[in-house]
């Protein structure tokens, strides 16, 4: 049996402006996502069900340095965060590295952030998201999803 599962992820973007004179320049970014979407899972599977999302931001010139943060979306912790189809839940993470070894939160709890210095001015930078549902877990079929808020801070 499979079972389809979904992530979600919504941007949200906090600002910090500040300017030193009249004439300065307010530092400005955009941020969107590409959602992450493990499609299906086999509960059979002796594998984990990996795959990959996208954040991307563009600042201007007076943006020096970036950081972003994800949510725990509807989890309480960071790991595991959970997907949820009504009360039933799907334990999966959310990684800064392909090796999936460092969870991506807001640098609590174990977690990192993404952090830039000096990102390329007025550019897209495209920042990868690595997923993963452990094997493993017995949930019917069905639809799991869940909402990450990811916010860049400069």
């Amino acid at each position: 049996m499979t079972v389809n599962r979904a992530l979600i992820a919504v941007a949200a973007l906090v600002c910090a402006l500040h300017a030193s004179s009249a004439f300065a320049q307010a530092p400005s970014c955009t941020i969107s996502t590409l959602s992450v979407s493990f499609g299906n899972y086999n509960v059979f599977s002796g594998s984990a069900l990996n795959s990959t999302g996208r954040v991307t931001y563009r600042c201007n010139a007076a943006a020096a340095n970036i950081t972003v943060s994800l949510s725990k979306g509807l989890s309480s912790t960071y790991s595991p965060r959970l997907m949820s189809k009504g009360a039933e839940v799907l334990a999966y993470n959310l990684f800064t590295d392909a090796a999936r070894t460092t969870i991506w939160g807001d640098g609590t709890s174990g977690t990192a952030i993404y952090s830039r210095a000096n990102p390329p001015n007025n550019s897209n930078v495209n920042v990868t998201i690595y997923a993963e549902v452990p094997a493993g877990q017995d949930v019917s079929a069905g639809s799991f999803g869940d909402t990450i808020s990811a916010t860049v801070n400069f």
